[in-house]
């Protein structure tokens, strides 16, 4: 079985996938590895000996071990997926997780951000220093594009089109899309541009994102960077780098955005993904209809 996840994750780092999905694989799978090592003795683990009855039981020991079903659906998501690729490579003759139930639960909303609070942490970053200039390129590129941190620590140069006002992004798996840049990220990009030489040196590549050192941002350093500004306008725990995402999409919605124009900006597969962003802005759309429609408003 060890040998089989080896070759798993390999296959999960050639589609691109973050190094945090990645490694969330791969704990879930040497965890349920380990538990199953009692069933053959703390031997090896066969793949072709392993029986939906041994699936059921590492579930139910999670479940005892006060696991909540958002944990639990993903490692069940895990061991699904890990399994059908072992099917699909001909590891094994029987997919013991054929029937395996995904436990449902309450979908999270994400954290995002008011257009106020968007607006002050936008405003934060002191553009009298190169890196002030750099990091409100950085803020106003996420906001008006709505990307991941690992997109923009893979942004080059070539990519963003300043005359034409679009972005190309390379996101997960691989997938490409286009996106329109607005006139304030534009701004923001064209001034770091016109300092962008006192970051390079020789380890410099065509990363539009440098670092002190010249080399590129890594997304670990991009998140830094951020949690810095964002500690200063986040009312409560839980805001991240990915909560100027959401803020993108939500407020989008909030004005009328159509939900498949802004799925393709985001990058999802699924729209069902995106709809996630219709409920988030369900307390706009109730003051707009409240203020606007003229049975709306209660008897006196």
């Amino acid at each position: 079985m060890l040998e089989a996840i080896e070759k798993f994750i390999r296959t999960l780092l050639s589609r691109g996938l973050s190094k945090h999905t990645i490694k969330a694989y791969e704990s879930d799978l040497l965890q349920l590895n380990e538990f199953l090592e009692k069933y053959f003795e703390n031997e090896e683990v066969d793949l072709n000996e392993i029986t939906r009855i041994f699936l059921r039981d590492y579930m139910r020991d999670l479940s005892i071990k006060g696991r909540n079903n958002r944990t639990l659906a993903r490692k069940a998501t895990t061991i699904k997926n890990f399994f059908h690729f072992c099917e699909r490579n001909e590891f094994i003759g029987k997919n013991p997780a054929m029937n395996m139930q995904i436990p449902r639960f309450e979908k999270k909303l994400p954290k995002f951000f008011t257009e106020k609070e968007m607006e002050d942490l936008l405003n934060i970053p002191d553009l009298s220093s190169k890196f002030g200039v750099r990091n409100k390129a950085i803020l106003e590129l996420i906001y008006s594009c709505g990307m991941r941190i690992s997109e923009v620590a893979n942004c080059e140069i070539n990519d963003i089109d300043l005359i034409e006002k679009t972005i190309h992004i390379i996101g997960k798996g691989n997938k490409e899309r286009i996106v329109p840049v607005g006139k304030m990220a534009i701004r923001a990009v064209k001034n770091f541009m016109k300092i962008r030489n006192q970051f390079e040196s020789r380890e410099s590549d065509d990363s539009l994102f440098l670092s002190k050192s010249g080399k590129p941002l890594s997304s670990d350093e991009l998140r830094e960077i951020l949690d810095r500004y964002i500690i200063l306008v986040a009312k409560t725990k839980g805001y991240s780098p990915h909560s100027i995402r959401h803020s993108f999409a939500t407020h989008l919605i909030s004005h009328g955005a159509d939900l498949r124009a802004v799925q393709e900006m985001l990058g999802h597969t699924n729209l069902s993904t995106t709809e996630i962003y219709t409920h988030l802005s369900i307390k706009d759309l109730k003051k707009v209809y409240e203020q606007a429609h003229p049975r709306s408003k209660k008897e006196n």
